[in-house]
């Protein structure tokens, strides 16, 4: 699956996981960063929902459309999916979207 990023930041909290540590803290920065690899390796989205260890599931209300993946506890990696067969992930957020 091809992978975009909402914002150059996103992006490069990827590509220089030191700049995730300092945003988030190691453990979230290196789940960020393992969870954006499976997502480019996956084929489509059914195959990451087969992952029970990243939780991967639609968002429902105000967040239709949108998908959510585990990184650790309450954090979730947040995208969207794109193109004719839905085969680019776009990262959209790091969040608590549970609350606090």
């Amino acid at each position: 699956m091809l992978v975009e990023y909402r914002t150059h930041k996103l992006q490069r909290e990827y590509q220089r996981s030191g700049r995730a540590v300092r945003e988030y803290g190691k453990a979230v920065a290196q789940r960020y960063v393992g969870r954006i690899n499976i997502i480019k390796g996956a084929t489509d989205i059914e195959e990451l929902e087969r992952l029970p260890a990243i939780d991967c599931h639609p968002l429902h209300g105000d967040r239709r459309g949108e998908w959510s993946i585990t990184l650790i506890g309450r954090v979730r990696l947040i995208f969207t999916l794109q193109g004719d067969n839905l085969e680019v992930a776009r990262i959209k957020e790091v969040s608590k979207h549970y609350g606090d």
